[in-house]
């Protein structure tokens, strides 16, 4: 049986990206989001989308990489610059070695329980805002024991039919190939079959989409998209901005539902891993 969860990052990046994800879903095909609930607006977006998309799923972007911790700076000073923000990508990457995975493991629990205390349930699964809870063994088992914790599923960033990984940065995918496939038997967490991240940017295409789509075997896999409206608040804080809402107009399109019930797919969400 083949089946399909088409995954929005990034919900609560700002209120439009979130009306943006419930576009994709009520008019398209989304099925699922993660919730960056370091953003102090998420709460309130996740009460609409509980009234206005109560089928979507609704999990966790566990975040490292974008504004401001939850906890106060004194518990995150490994993970956080001067002003008291989260690190960049690039001095995330560079300090990988030196960050307190306590400091982390507390935080992202801090934003697991903001979404529990904004939802009032807990997430179908966790993923993470620019893959950072795969950059280390010490970081993914934080992941992966907290998954356990909270009894969820967990994106899996393995390209099909390959042990390549998807969207993470090139340097650390050699390391991340030897670590994953041990911590993934020691606590296999629920999660799809093979992960689709190149629906992104210059990629975000119709054709694209029709691919990954025709690609879909048996098994549950996953594509990662990122659509949303823009606003001034994401031109400034976010450098994928205008491609967002290509890629809602894509994921809207008729023609993409038409494909996945040809290729006999059924849409599902986490939940049902």
């Amino acid at each position: 049986m083949k089946r399909l969860i088409i995954n929005s990052d990034d919900y609560g990046r700002t209120p439009e990206v979130s009306r943006g994800i419930r576009a994709a879903h009520l008019l398209g095909v989304v099925t699922s989001t993660t919730c960056m609930m370091n953003i102090p607006t998420t709460a309130a977006d996740i009460k609409i989308g509980l009234w206005e998309t109560p089928q979507l799923g609704l999990g966790v972007h566990l975040v490292l990489t974008a504004d401001k911790p939850i906890g106060p700076y004194e518990s995150v000073k490994s993970i956080t610059d001067e002003n008291g923000n989260f690190l960049k990508l690039a001095a995330l990457i560079q300090r990988i070695n030196d960050i307190d995975v306590n400091e982390v493991k507390a935080e992202w629990r801090r934003q697991i329980e903001a979404f529990i205390q904004a939802a009032n349930k807990k997430p179908t699964h966790l993923d993470s805002h620019h893959h950072s809870s795969y950059f280390s063994p010490s970081l993914f088992r934080a992941m992966l024991e907290l998954a356990q914790e909270y009894d969820c599923a967990i994106r899996l960033p393995v390209v099909n039919d390959s042990d390549d990984m998807a969207g993470l940065p090139p340097e650390l995918i050699g390391p991340i190939r030897e670590y994953a496939p041990k911590l993934f038997a020691e606590f296999n967490p629920r999660r799809p079959k093979a992960f689709f991240a190149s629906f992104y940017d210059d990629l975000a295409t119709h054709d694209e989409l029709q691919r990954i789509i025709s690609e879909v075997g048996d098994g549950t896999y996953e594509i990662m998209t990122h659509p949303g409206y823009v606003d001034d608040e994401l031109l400034k804080a976010s450098s994928y901005a205008r491609q967002r809402e290509t890629e809602l107009k894509i994921l809207t399109d008729p023609s993409i539902k038409q494909a996945i019930r040809s290729n006999e797919i059924e849409l599902v969400t986490f939940a049902s891993l």
